[in-house]
């Protein structure tokens, strides 16, 4: 697709001077902001089949305006790319609706393959069913939101690190089904780095209890023996036909 728009809305003037004359080559069109602002009057005026997207802007954040341009245009590719290189941050720009997601620093020819692939699936004449993102996980009286990065228990804000966020969201992603410690050191963690799994347990040992002191009588985590833990999807005391054969297993 030759005549292809391209908008490209990063902060940064450096990598704008290299990102947009190396667009062009390829024949496109190629437009770019700095602010969230610009963005939004480019994204107007030109209708791009391909927005490349930072996750860190100076007016807004990315993916609060990838969350709102995909419902927006349903049908247009959306590319983010980021310094943040935490596996988490590209699952949560996938789950806002990002097509693709790039961590920074790059190779310059990725990037023009990556938005080549975007363009060969992009269908401008025909009809997309709009898909609202997933942004919020919702269990009875437990709301996750993945934008926030918080969790609320009957309304209430649960203090939770970032961690023992990620292992609530690694949980809850899979309710009542156990998860090893291993799958939960891969989601908390980022890099190469892998902690004991006692240091896996003790962080999940926290986690339970904040959610059990925020939500009395009720029971959101619990241990599958010889596998790891399972997320209890109706916070129950007591075994749910999800869960009854692991807890049977303790």
């Amino acid at each position: 697709m030759s005549n292809a728009h391209i908008l490209i809305l990063d902060d940064s003037v450096v990598l704008q001077e290299l990102l947009v004359p190396l667009l062009s080559q390829e024949g496109w069109s190629v437009h770019s902001a700095l602010t969230v602002q610009d963005g939004e009057r480019l994204l107007t005026e030109y209708r791009p089949s391909v927005v490349v997207l930072d996750v860190m802007l100076p007016d807004g954040n990315g993916l609060d305006v990838c969350r709102r341009w995909r419902a927006q245009h349903p049908d247009m590719g959306i590319l983010m790319i980021s310094g943040l290189s935490d596996p988490m941050d590209k699952v949560l720009g996938l789950e806002v609706g990002a097509d693709d997601y790039l961590s920074k620093p790059f190779e310059q020819r990725e990037l023009v393959a990556r938005v080549r692939a975007l363009l060969r699936r992009h269908r401008p004449n025909v009809p997309v069913q709009p898909v609202a993102p997933v942004t919020r996980i919702v269990f009875d009286g437990l709301v996750i939101d993945l934008i926030r990065r918080e969790a609320l228990l009957d309304g209430n804000l649960v203090a939770l690190t970032g961690i023992e966020f990620k292992l609530l969201l690694a949980l809850a992603r899979t309710p009542g089904q156990p998860q090893s410690r291993g799958a939960l050191n891969e989601a908390a963690q980022s890099g190469t780095y892998r902690p004991l799994d006692r240091t896996v347990d003790v962080q999940v040992g926290r986690l339970r209890r904040k959610l059990d002191s925020a939500s009395p009588g009720r029971r959101w985590i619990s241990t599958a023996r010889g596998e790891g833990y399972v997320f209890l999807p109706c916070g129950a005391v007591g075994a749910t036909p999800a869960t009854a054969e692991v807890e049977a297993a303790l």
